[in-house]
């Protein structure tokens, strides 16, 4: 079967031959073990074509994976402490009083085929053999790399005028930036916000609801309407949102599962395709290679079908061993309803 079919099967619960494998490799994983981990990739059937392109140079990386301070074309400052691994911004350029925001000018960049491999949405046109997934589109987090985390939500709590033209303003963006990701050969585009703290929404179900709701409903009905799925990654604990996710059509999801619990998860399974997270807290980095096996056969065994569902990934940052590595890959490769 070849991947591309894998992976539709997978989505669409068209019983797979096996659960599709999908890399999810920080740049730093990869600087810090280099050919060891290139060693162990290279022998895993991915089915998204990893395999296509090479490695992010660390000249290349954007300004949020680059050591050091750089501003990114937005105008935000962020500073990397771990070169290749996600950093935060320091300096935002919508002031907290908004006293700037008229001189704020949007910046204008296309998308379309990357030509490096790249952590999360990559490749198009390169294998008809291959899916591939398109964009790492954010909004939540796009508004507080513009405004600040602290300034974004109190003015969502104060309903103050300008965060919805902000709201407003990047939706037009967003838009206008998927029309140039559709022009490529994508089968799915890749949104992401992270929503949750470790036991609940960052706000209020109801705020979230009236506020973001249907900003993702405009996002994601563009992507439907081209004919290509959703993907969508969210860290936390966002069990209160979840019937909304299922409802704005998310055909992916790509959630942490084990902080949320599977029993509340449950009640998505047959209903949406799963890109697994593999416990990155405490399975991951510290338990045993036989540990990481066993606790991937019960969490695809929970949120799989016998007819799909699972997307098998597991995100790797330098903390885990590469005995650990390996063993999760084989599980992915050995597992079977």
């Amino acid at each position: 079967m070849e991947s591309r079919e894998r992976v539709l099967r997978a989505i669409h619960f068209g019983k797979p031959d096996r659960p599709p494998i999908s890399h999810a490799i920080l740049p730093s994983a990869q600087y810090h073990y280099g050919e060891a981990l290139r060693a162990i990739t290279d022998a895993v059937p991915e089915d998204f074509g990893w395999s296509c392109l090479p490695d992010l140079p660390a000249e290349k990386l954007p300004p949020l994976y680059k050591e050091g301070e750089h501003r990114d074309e937005f105008g935000t400052l962020w500073r990397v402490t771990q070169q290749g691994r996600c950093g935060i911004p320091i300096e935002y350029p919508i002031a907290a009083d908004w006293s700037n925001y008229a001189q704020f000018r949007w910046p204008v960049f296309g998308a379309g085929v990357p030509k490096y491999r790249l952590y999360s949405g990559h490749m198009a046109g390169t294998d008809p053999s291959y899916y591939a997934r398109g964009g790492w589109i954010t909004f939540f987090e796009q508004m507080q790399q513009l405004h600040g985390f602290e300034a974004t939500l109190v003015d969502l709590a104060s309903g103050r005028r300008e965060i919805y033209r902000l709201r407003d303003d990047l939706l037009e963006f967003n838009l206008d930036w998927l029309d140039r990701w559709l022009e490529h050969p994508y089968q799915g585009i890749h949104f992401a916000d992270d929503w949750g703290s470790q036991t609940s929404l960052l706000i209020s179900p109801a705020q979230w609801r009236a506020f973001f709701k249907p900003v993702y409903q405009a996002m994601f009905s563009k992507v439907k309407q081209a004919g290509m799925h959703v993907w969508y990654h969210s860290d936390g604990n966002i069990t209160q949102i979840l019937p909304d996710i299922l409802e704005l059509g998310v055909d992916v999801l790509n959630c942490q599962s084990s902080l949320i619990g599977t029993e509340n998860l449950r009640p998505l399974v047959g209903k949406i395709c799963f890109r697994t997270d593999i416990d990155r807290q405490h399975v991951l980095p510290f338990v045993s290679p036989g540990e990481v096996r066993r606790y991937i056969f019960e969490l695809f065994e929970t949120l799989g079908t016998p007819e799909g569902g699972i997307i098998a990934c597991g995100e790797v940052i330098e903390d885990v061993p590469l005995a650990n590595i390996e063993a999760m890959y084989q599980a992915f490769l050995e597992f079977r309803y």
